[in-house]
């Protein structure tokens, strides 16, 4: 090999270091994340311009900056009773579901028992079941107990979206820990409700969050479910129902959309950031269980 090709080669391994090679990794993943994030810049920027400026004036910066956008969003669209009603039913909701997805995956993951399997695959088969198939069913069956036209209902309801993969999720989890522990607290006279409160729930702190994170973000943004069951009562309406009511038949209402939907998407937002260093350690510990 000539000194030239030699010197070429050289100067190539210089060039891709391992520091080089994360500077243009870091470009990259920057060039992606601002491409993603910029429907949201743009969506709350725009919702403090009126409607007037919302397409005339193409910077991100408004020219006449207002707040007449929430202001109207808040008061005169409902979007107040909307987010309380949306508060109710996502917090009952992660609740409900933490709770009864905690107890069925410290079975499955602790316990052996005939018929286990067939019943895990069961469960893991109506993950592929569309939402809008059991619909009718759900809103018949809250018809049928009393509660179709009450938050009650709408929470319940929004409790059997994804219980499924949060089961499995803590079965994984679950699985992990030593069966000493178990033992050990077995021996000091402790029955397994109170085991399962005291010894297992709070070593499962990592995918509590995560299951919190998930259910949660899955019902503040839910559209279809909320939908249907407060078709015959507005009042019952969620924030993605109420924010799709600014669209009329002959006019959109962008600068009350672009509001509400910024008022809608800040509380979800925020908890991800608060919470997520313990959302990645949920998922790092289920995927590896």
């Amino acid at each position: 090999m000539s000194d030239t090709a030699v010197a070429s080669s050289r100067s190539q391994k210089v060039f891709l270091t391992p520091r080089r090679k994360r500077q243009i990794t870091s470009i990259i993943l920057a060039g992606i994340c601002a491409v993603w994030v910029y429907p949201l810049i743009w969506m709350i920027a725009a919702s403090f311009k009126p409607n007037s400026e919302l397409f005339s004036n193409q910077s991100m910066i408004p020219i006449d900056p207002t707040l007449e956008n929430y202001i109207r969003a808040w008061t005169e669209a409902n979007l107040q009773r909307y987010f309380f009603n949306t508060l109710f039913v996502t917090v009952g909701s992660v609740v409900i579901t933490t709770l009864a997805a905690a107890l069925a995956g410290y079975v499955l993951g602790r316990r052996a028992f005939p018929g286990k399997w067939v019943l895990m695959g069961l469960m893991v088969f109506t993950l592929f079941i569309p939402q809008g198939y059991t619909i009718i069913p759900i809103f018949q069956l809250l018809t049928n107990l009393g509660i179709g036209q009450s938050l009650w209902g709408l929470m319940l309801a929004t409790c059997g979206h994804n219980i499924v993969i949060f089961m499995l999720l803590f079965a994984g989890y679950f699985t992990q820990i030593p069966k000493e522990l178990e033992e050990a607290s077995r021996m000091d006279g402790v029955g397994p409700v109170k085991t399962f409160w005291y010894v297992m729930l709070p070593l499962a702190k990592p995918i509590v969050v995560t299951v919190v994170v998930m259910q949660a973000l899955m019902a503040w943004n839910d559209f279809l479910l909320p939908l249907v069951i407060t078709l015959a009562n507005p009042a019952m309406r969620t924030l993605s129902v109420g924010i799709y009511s600014f669209k009329g038949e002959h006019f959109v209402d962008w600068g009350g959309m672009t509001a509400s939907s910024t008022i809608a998407i800040v509380p979800i937002v925020l908890l991800f950031l608060f919470l997520q260093r313990y959302f990645i350690d949920g998922l790092a510990g289920a995927v590896k269980g």
